[in-house]
């Protein structure tokens, strides 16, 4: 059942610049490369590499605290992975992990550079209702409701070399 604050409740969707700079983002890069990702490709849902769980808790620590200043919010680690998309990656919006409850999703642009189109998309309904272009340092705050999904757009084969590294922390209510 519905409660009619679910139905009007505010959703935060916004982007913070410059939270880690290039130093810090390259550290960072490095020791998820040394620990490993897993490639993922199923075409008809994404392809990309991928880090579960990455063991990264000073700065997950600090995004909640970012989530709490930018919503008000006590929260708590859900879950949190890091992608890599290179030349030709993709994650399509029915591959995204829906929630019955309003999540706090963050993502951390950790890319060495910038990649024209290679933005995220949140949809309500089938449609954007925040975009979030590559951006290297920046972090979005979007608090998703159950119908809310994200996808992570096709980086063009055009920009070899290319690497989009993010790193996406979900929090919940404490």
């Amino acid at each position: 059942m519905t409660t009619l604050d679910e139905l009007f409740a505010s959703r935060i969707a916004t982007v913070v610049p410059e939270v880690v700079g290039p130093t810090l983002a390259a550290e960072v890069r490095s020791r998820l490369d040394r620990a490993g990702y897993t490639r993922y490709a199923l075409l008809d849902r994404g392809s990309y590499d991928v880090a579960l769980a990455p063991d990264e808790p000073a700065l997950a620590a600090a995004l909640a605290g970012l989530a709490h200043q930018v919503t008000g919010r006590s929260l708590v680690l859900a879950d949190a992975r890091a992608l890599r998309l290179g030349a030709g990656d993709y994650l399509l919006a029915h591959h995204d992990r829906v929630h019955d409850d309003h999540l706090v999703e963050l993502i951390l642009d950790l890319s060495p550079a910038g990649v024209p189109g290679a933005d995220v998309h949140y949809r309500r309904h089938g449609k954007v209702v925040f975009q979030l272009a590559s951006r290297p340092g920046a972090v979005s705050v979007v608090e998703r409701g159950p119908e809310t999904a994200c996808h992570h757009a096709y980086v063009s084969k055009r920009h070899l070399g290319a690497c989009v590294v993010r790193l996406v922390v979900r929090l919940r209510d404490a």
